[in-house]
């Protein structure tokens, strides 16, 4: 389970949306955390209307700050500043996390430019494509709510690969206390999609049938994860759904009460399906929820 946990920081009360996550989640764990501001070349005067952070002294202070008002004086939480300015604050974030071998990057999806470029922008992409450490991608709440994790919601698609997500959710659920749902969502001949669709149009029939069967499947797949999760002593629920899947998704995120959710994502050789084509980036632009990116293998098969 994650135990270093990095956060970057450029100074903005937005940013800041990525720490109460991760202090939750250090608590939780007993995780240390490393809060990291990079110094960016030629950067505005302002950040969201605040003045950016582009002295060392100033941004190291600025962190010492964050700590105390977020995290509990016993926690383990360290600063670092890198003070030599870059032109490419994604590209740093990377060199630090490989250096800093953090487990988990908790990071808030704002805005643009710069270390704000985190709503699905160059840094989260850069990040997930090195294929190695997962990510934690929060969306900035105006009540400025606490965090915690009573509920995650699992989408399955029935591949090996995307089950290696189950893991890290299993454990977040044992050191939370918190309970698991599954979904797997089967398309419906209207909403299928590319040559799958075509096919749906010239043989309506057969395509119905296959879905059916493919939904019976599903129920038989999720079963099987099911006894063994329960059997691990872990709360967990799951449901075979019918259409589109990223709406269904979020809609079931919805239903059940979800704070999370957990998606397996393909790294350095997927990037440009999963940013591009896939259904993660369609949950994340319809939900208000964190998500936590979890990058798999494709060579990795069922244990």
């Amino acid at each position: 389970m994650f135990k270093h946990l990095l956060v970057p920081l450029d100074g903005s009360t937005l940013a800041e949306a990525a720490l109460p996550a991760a202090a939750y989640l250090a608590q939780a764990l007993g995780a240390s955390v490393m809060l990291l501001h990079v110094i960016e070349r030629g950067a505005r005067e302002t950040v969201h209307d605040e003045r950016h952070l582009t002295d060392p002294d100033e941004a190291c202070a600025y962190l010492g700050e964050v700590r105390a008002r977020f995290f509990p004086p016993e926690a383990q939480v360290e600063q670092h500043v890198h003070t030599r300015e870059v032109s490419d604050v994604a590209r740093s974030i990377i060199v630090h996390s490989e250096e800093m071998t953090p487990d988990l990057i908790v990071m808030c999806t704002h805005g643009k430019g710069g270390l704000r470029d985190l709503f699905f922008g160059s840094i989260a992409q850069q990040v997930i494509g090195m294929g190695v450490t997962p990510i934690l991608l929060v969306r900035p709440r105006a009540d400025r709510g606490t965090f915690a994790l009573r509920r995650l919601l699992v989408p399955l698609d029935g591949s090996a690969e995307h089950e290696q997500c189950l893991p890290v959710a299993a454990g977040l659920a044992q050191a939370t206390g918190a309970a698991l749902h599954l979904v797997t969502v089967v398309p419906t001949r209207a909403t299928l999609s590319g040559n799958e669709a075509a096919t749906g149009t010239l043989l309506p029939g057969a395509t119905a049938a296959m879905l059916d069967l493919a939904e019976a499947g599903a129920v038989d797949y999720l079963r099987a994860h099911l006894a063994r999760l329960q059997a691990a002593g872990l709360a967990v629920t799951a449901e075979v759904a019918r259409g589109d899947p990223a709406p269904l998704v979020v809609a079931t995120a919805r239903k059940t009460g979800a704070d999370l959710i957990v998606l397996g994502t393909h790294g350095k050789a997927g990037m440009d399906a999963f940013w591009e084509g896939s259904v993660g980036p369609k949950v994340a632009a319809q939900s208000e929820l964190p998500l936590l990116l979890v990058p798999v293998s494709k060579a990795a098969g069922r244990p």
